[in-house]
C-alpha cells in the first residue's frame, strides 16, 4: 500500500475559481439591477398652464360668445357673478344638459329647476333678470346653485347691464 500515490492535497483545499457560470450569471443580474435602480430618469414634461383669467366686467351681449362654441370658454352668470365652467364642459357647452345657459344669466332657470329657453333674458340689451317673481324656495335654490358654483368654479367677473356705469364701452 506504500505504492499508491496520494494526491498533494486533499480535494476540499483545492481553491474554486471565481469565474463560474453561476457567478458570472449572478453578477450579471446585479449589474443590470443597479442599471436600472440607479439610471437618471428623463426630467418630467409639465403641461402648459391655461392662460391666465383676468377679472372683468360683463354685459349680456358681452357674456353671449362664452358658449363654448368655436373653441371659447363655457361661462355662465347666476346672481350677478360670472363662473368659468369650462371644466363642466360635458353639462354646460354644446350637446350638454344645461347648454342653454352656457353664455347667460342662469339665475332664474336655476333657481326654478327648468332649462326652458323662456327662462332666460330675452332682451339682452335690457335690465338684467331682477328675480322678482321668485319664491322663497327658488331663491334659496338659487342661492344653494350659487354656492356650489363659488365652491367648483372660478368666478371670472360679474355681470352688469348695459348702460350700467361700471360696462365696458363699445370697443374695450
Amino acid at each position: 500500500m506504500a505504492d499508491q500515490t496520494e494526491s498533494p492535497l486533499p480535494p476540499a483545499t483545492h481553491a474554486q475559481s471565481i469565474v463560474s457560470p453561476i457567478n458570472l450569471i449572478l453578477i450579471s443580474l446585479f449589474a443590470i439591477l443597479a442599471y436600472y435602480r440607479l439610471r437618471p430618469t428623463p426630467p418630467l414634461a409639465l403641461s402648459k398652464p391655461p392662460p391666465p383669467i383676468v377679472f372683468r366686467t360683463f354685459t349680456p351681449p358681452l357674456l353671449k360668445p362664452y358658449n363654448g362654441e368655436n373653441n371659447m370658454p363655457v361661462y355662465l352668470a347666476v346672481n350677478g357673478k360670472v363662473f368659468d365652467v369650462s371644466s363642466g364642459r360635458n353639462f354646460y357647452g354644446p350637446g350638454g344638459p344645461y347648454e342653454n345657459f352656457a353664455g347667460r344669466d342662469a339665475s332664474r332657470g336655476l333657481a326654478c329647476g327648468s332649462f326652458d329657453e323662456d327662462m332666460l333674458t330675452k332682451d339682452l340689451d335690457g335690465p338684467l333678470d331682477d328675480l322678482k317673481g321668485l319664491g322663497e324656495e327658488e331663491m334659496e335654490a338659487m342661492k344653494g346653485w350659487e354656492e356650489r358654483f363659488n365652491e367648483k368654479y372660478l368666478v371670472v367677473g360679474k355681470l352688469v347691464a348695459v348702460g350700467d356705469k361700471e360696462a365696458p364701452k363699445e370697443g374695450s
